[in-house]
């Protein structure tokens, strides 16, 4: 007897139960007016060097926080608490993604209404991710200029997915012969009208533009908020 009609049913509950779990921290987040950005991105894109980059900056004006998503060590969580902002490492052990009953756990301790931005940074991986909703507001997919122009039509339902797709590593843009007009052609592909970003957190390239991006998305998601310039976690 075949038991693929089991597990997909399996699969089934699963992604209903996180879905429910993903809405109940969507209501949270939207009730404590914290705004939820997610990063989803093959190994070595340099999400973790963004992150860093960007709750270093952020920090200055903003209450921010990070979730870090990784199979086994603290390794990221550890470079992140350099920003000097919270940091939680999740580690899933053999699971390829995230779960909402994941975020829910390391959240336990924390008092959402003292933050205005939670950085989710997920495993890396272009598949699995896709599924799982987080509750997030903003979902980046991220791209580096050495992985290669085809990557969204090879993974077309993680850019399906998200909502803006950020190039990074700009820097090693000419060394990579980094082909931007083939790739941004296959992200519209994919994903027609899709917002893209470029970046170099190496060199602070374009990290301007994305923390606009951020507060923007921020202002607009809680336009009564209070800010955070003078509020502390």
């Amino acid at each position: 007897m075949s038991t693929e009609p089991r597990l997909v049913e399996v699969r089934r509950n699963v992604l209903k139960q996180n879905d429910i779990a993903a809405r109940a921290l969507r209501e949270r987040f939207r009730e404590a007016g914290v705004s939820v950005v997610s990063v989803v991105s093959s190994p070595g894109s340099g999400k973790t060097a963004l992150f860093e980059q960007t709750l270093s900056l952020l920090r200055r004006t903003h209450r921010v926080a990070a979730l870090v998503g990784d199979l086994a060590t603290e390794n990221d969580a550890a470079r992140l608490a350099r920003s000097q902002a919270p940091v939680k490492q999740i580690t899933t052990g053999t699971l390829c993604h995230l779960e909402a009953s994941m975020v829910v756990a390391a959240l336990e301790e924390w008092d959402l209404h003292a933050l205005d931005f939670l950085l989710v940074e997920n495993v890396g991986n272009l598949v699995c991710p896709s599924s799982f909703d987080l509750g997030e507001s903003l979902r980046l997919v991220l791209i580096s200029v050495t992985e290669g122009e085809d990557k969204p039509l090879k993974y077309p339902t993680i850019f399906n997915s998200a909502d803006v797709a950020v190039v990074t590593k700009m820097d090693l843009a000419d060394a990579a012969e980094f082909d931007e007009p083939a790739l941004l052609r296959n992200i519209q592909a994919v994903r027609p009208g899709m917002p893209v970003l470029k970046v170099s957190a190496k060199t602070g390239a374009g990290l301007g533009q994305f923390l606009a991006l951020l507060i923007s998305h921020h202002e607009q998601l809680h336009p009564t908020g209070v800010s955070a310039a003078t509020q502390t976690l």
